[in-house]
């Protein structure tokens, strides 16, 4: 399985934390993982736009970034068009999509939310890819009849 992390790397130790969290369950999970970095969240989306556009064969996608609420109002238009365009993404185009955009009020919360050994933030959206892959894989299959309270069973 390939799966490509976007990363803005605007806050580089939070960036740091969130790819290490997004790299551990990727590489437990035997990923093949190819990264790029952008200046920022706003860019997220159009890294996945250009490698579907050119036929790239990932499985999946993690967007991972930072926006911390700041003295005007461009935070709330980072976190809602970046959001709103990465929904659009995977609905659209039945991609598979692990949103690890933290939006927070302060730094400290930033922290807290990227570090891998404590709420992993990077990890959950990596974890989010996968199972999007996964649930997607299986509802494709020709013999899949049954969504059950456990998950997907092609039962």
């Amino acid at each position: 399985m390939k799966i490509l992390v976007i990363e803005a790397r605007y806050y580089e130790s939070i960036s740091e934390d969130l790819l290490q969290g997004a790299l551990a369950k990727l590489q437990a999970a035997g990923a093949e993982v190819v990264k790029v970095n952008v200046p920022g969240a706003l860019e997220i989306p159009h890294i996945i736009s250009y490698a579907e556009k050119a036929k790239s064969g990932y499985d999946g996608y993690v967007a991972l970034g930072c926006v911390i609420r700041g003295e005007t109002t461009h935070y709330d238009y980072v976190c809602e068009e970046s959001a709103r365009a990465l929904m659009d993404l995977a609905v659209d185009h039945q991609l598979a999509i692990g949103n690890g955009i933290i939006t927070v009020e302060n730094e400290a919360q930033a922290i807290a939310r990227s570090k891998p050994d404590q709420k992993d933030k990077g990890g959950f959206a990596a974890a989010a890819c996968l199972r999007m892959i996964q649930l997607r894989d299986e509802l494709n299959k020709p013999d899949f009849k049954t969504l059950d309270s456990q998950g997907l069973s092609g039962t």
